[in-house]
């Protein structure tokens, strides 16, 4: 399959996956040495969803389309606020028409003493991305394979960072090459907060990939796995995150965030699952 992000920005699994890591940013600042984000594969930093592309699948009509403007019940409201504080302050006047990418989000839960590495391959991406950036002294963005990240950018010189690794699933191994950068990033960063994307679309591939991150045994590792319809093979169910190192109330979180999001979404058969040990 082929993931690019400018076709599914804000769709659920961009939901999920951009409120915990706005979760996370929101946590790890509140300490006050400064830390590194890096994102491996950045794609453009911001979407418009009145973009062809965007509007070709309409995916985030039944995302952040079903969440924008509305009165949320709690705990589900306390979860999603720093990610939808992001979709905001891109949207001043109220109206929904700029997606914050994984970059924005970590542009603007970061602090002036952060620093940001965003790679991205594509040329025309890495372009944008670069010009969106230009003016951001902490910001550098790096026309590189995302895969050479770990080895190219850990440990970062703060001792403190995320490592997102959100590739688009361009090509056959993809699942395989992100259990090994895990396991490259931890030998080098073993103290670094990582989040791993993955799409769950073949049920065989989803259960050899868990068993891969098992095999790793890395401690406080825990998965978060979204799906938003029966997983058949045949096209997007849901998507996951590995999540290593991440605040311990992570996971309370999203277990009580997790049927409210679903019924804000509209989404009767909607479950998000939990496996591993964050503590």
């Amino acid at each position: 399959m082929n993931y690019r992000h400018a076709y599914h920005a804000g769709n659920p699994a961009d939901v999920v996956k951009h409120a915990v890591l706005a979760f996370v940013l929101q946590h790890m600042t509140r300490k006050d040495t400064p830390l590194r984000v890096i994102d491996t594969h950045a794609g453009t930093g911001r979407y418009d969803l009145t973009s062809d592309a965007a509007e070709r699948t309409g995916e985030w009509v039944e995302g952040i389309g079903r969440l924008w403007g509305k009165d949320l019940p709690e705990p589900l409201a306390a979860f999603l606020d720093p990610y939808l504080d992001a979709v905001a302050r891109l949207n001043p006047d109220g109206r929904l028409r700029f997606y914050p990418g994984s970059p924005e989000i970590a542009r603007l839960a970061t602090r002036p003493t952060d620093g940001l590495t965003f790679c991205e391959l594509h040329p025309e991406d890495a372009e944008t991305l670069g010009n969106l950036y230009a003016r951001d002294k902490r910001a550098k963005v790096i026309e590189i394979d995302g895969w050479l990240a770990p080895k190219a950018f850990l440990p970062p010189k703060e001792k403190r960072g995320l490592v997102l690794i959100d590739p688009p699933f361009e090509q056959r191994g993809d699942y395989d090459r992100l259990a090994e950068a895990l396991a490259q990033g931890h030998r080098r960063f073993a103290t670094g907060v990582y989040l791993l994307w993955y799409p769950v679309k073949d049920p065989a591939e989803v259960r050899r990939f868990h068993r891969m991150i098992a095999e790793l045994a890395i401690p406080k590792c825990l998965t978060i796995e979204a799906t938003w319809r029966v997983v058949d093979g045949q096209r997007l169910s849901g998507a996951g995150l590995v999540t290593v190192n991440a605040p311990y109330t992570l996971a309370a979180h999203v277990r009580a965030a997790g049927q409210l999001l679903w019924d804000a979404l509209n989404v009767p058969a909607g479950r998000l699952l939990l496996s591993g040990d964050a503590s």
